[in-house]
């Protein structure tokens, strides 16, 4: 190879290398976990409508189960937008729609991480190439940012627009911050006014805006997002909408959210920033000693979380927006111990950090091993529509999918083609089920009269602490119970493990 092909491999590897890493590591997290939760079924449910309904919205799945509150269709219809073609060949191919599902996740990563790519050209250009890897590094250490950034959350698609939003507040573009903000909070995340509202008044307050331009800009570009969301969102749930402004009204006016449970006021800063940032939580604290520019950023973020945590309903996906920011510091505070490694006690600070950032892999690779788990219904699907054996004299395969399997897995990427029919009517009483037509049923309870139990699928339940090697295992229960019809020969089938 002739040094100028080393010049150009060395440059494309040192513009694109981070990327390639972070990238690697979200599809390893889509390719070990592609199932899905109740928090993002909207979404996912929405662009399998979308690619395989198409302009069929009557069949669409949002009609039949709104949810507890309307979201935004706008996310769903860009990112199968860019899915299509894609989904295109695999269903010339006859692939499952799995196959599809990996796909439309991959292609949000690709999205969110784009977004994350121009925040963090812009850390390189102010803070220089080795914060920028120490920044790249930090990320890729944790968990939560890589794991969630091809999760279609409402949240997650937000934090594309945050993060678009910190590297044009880097460059010194304040119009398009504040309209990047904006648009989040008007069409993915209303909470997001929370971060709009601070990072707003720094900008007044160092002069990078006059109050009368920002009031022009915040004041137009809020009007053409709420006409853009309510024009999109009437069409496709066919009665005049804007999600964004009912789910501000449940959860902020009526408080309704804290009926999904609550946690105290410092929750965020004593589990789910420890939890999500690992290393990062000691060295970004350290980076506002170290760097005094960090403050205006760390501040109004700092600020958006600590509004954030009146709200008593709090999930750590709710502030995975503020990471990037304590992810900046921190990568500053490494630099500076780095560049000082040879001075005295600072040597020992250098390895504090080497180590800290091993840690973080470490429990990283527990929290993956927890996630892995977690999905146990996906599980049993697959299971089901491996295990199952081929009876031409059944014209149906009936599965009815109780609301729990609904909630911890299963999606409509997941079914199979006819024979198999799905079904996801709730309220049905356990003593109903012997007297209707369904085949198997994917439920939580581990006996049901005229049904058989098949094979009974483990989740995730807890951490247990041991002495010795591991130090940390993971305690599983039943979850999910397969059950086959009585009066349906295929339950005979050897193939099926059974239940204890």
């Amino acid at each position: 190879m002739s040094s100028t092909d080393k010049n150009k491999s060395w440059q494309i590897l040192q513009s694109y290398g981070w990327d390639l890493l972070l990238g690697f590591i979200a599809m390893f997290y889509v390719l070990m976990v592609p199932y899905t939760k109740v928090e993002e079924s909207f979404n996912v449910q929405a662009m399998h409508d979308i690619l395989y309904h198409r302009l069929h919205i009557q069949r669409y799945d949002h009609l039949e189960f709104p949810g507890v509150v309307p979201r935004t269709f706008i996310g769903a219809l860009l990112i199968s937008l860019l899915t299509s073609p894609v989904t295109l060949a695999m269903h010339l191919l006859n692939l499952p729609k799995l196959y599809s599902l990996f796909a439309v996740r991959m292609v949000l990563g690709c999205v969110i991480l784009s977004t994350l790519r121009f925040f963090r050209i812009q850390v390189r250009r102010i803070f220089g190439y080795q914060v920028e890897a120490f920044f790249a590094l930090i990320t890729a250490c944790q968990f939560h940012m890589l794991f969630y950034c091809t999760r279609p959350l409402p949240n997650i698609l937000a934090s594309g627009l945050v993060n678009l939003a910190y590297g044009l507040w880097l460059k010194g573009s304040s119009r398009q911050t504040l309209r990047c903000l904006i648009f989040a909070a008007i069409i993915f995340r209303c909470d997001m006014v929370l971060l709009l509202g601070p990072i707003g008044l720094e900008l007044l307050l160092s002069r990078s805006i006059s109050i009368w331009e920002a009031f022009k800009c915040c004041i137009c570009f809020t009007l053409l997002c709420i006409g853009f969301t309510m024009l999109v969102d009437t069409v496709m749930w066919q009665h005049f909408l804007w999600p964004e402004f009912e789910v501000f009204w449940f959860n902020s006016v009526l408080n309704r959210s804290s009926e999904w449970g609550t946690h105290a006021f410092h929750w965020y800063f004593t589990s789910a920033l420890p939890r999500s940032l690992l290393a990062a939580y000691p060295l970004g604290l350290l980076g506002l000693v170290l760097e005094r520019r960090m403050l205006r950023y760390i501040l109004p973020v700092f600020s958006f979380i600590l509004l954030y945590s009146k709200l008593p309903h709090k999930e750590l996906r709710f502030i995975i927006g503020a990471v990037p920011i304590f992810n900046l510091s921190a990568a500053v505070a490494a630099s500076r111990l780095y560049n000082n490694r040879n001075k005295g006690v600072w040597k020992w600070f250098n390895f504090a950090v080497f180590g800290s950032l091993l840690m973080s892999v470490g429990c990283s690779l527990v929290m993956f091993m927890a996630s892995y788990e977690n999905y146990p219904s996906g599980y049993a699907l697959k299971a089901l529509h491996r295990m199952a054996p081929d009876d031409n004299s059944l014209k149906d395969q009936m599965v009815h999918i109780d609301t729990l399997s609904a909630m911890n897995g299963i999606s409509r990427f997941c079914e199979n083609s006819p024979p198999w029919r799905y079904s996801k009517e709730e309220q049905i009483p356990i003593t109903e089920f012997q007297h209707r037509n369904f085949t198997y049923l994917l439920n939580e309870h581990s006996s049901i009269d005229g049904f058989k139990c098949l094979h009974v699928v483990d989740g995730f339940s807890r951490l247990r602490l041991q002495k010795g090697f591991p130090p940390v295992i993971l305690v599983k229960e039943p979850r999910v119970f397969i059950h086959g019809n009585i009066k349906n020969i295929d339950i005979k089938h050897s193939g099926w493990p059974g239940c204890p």
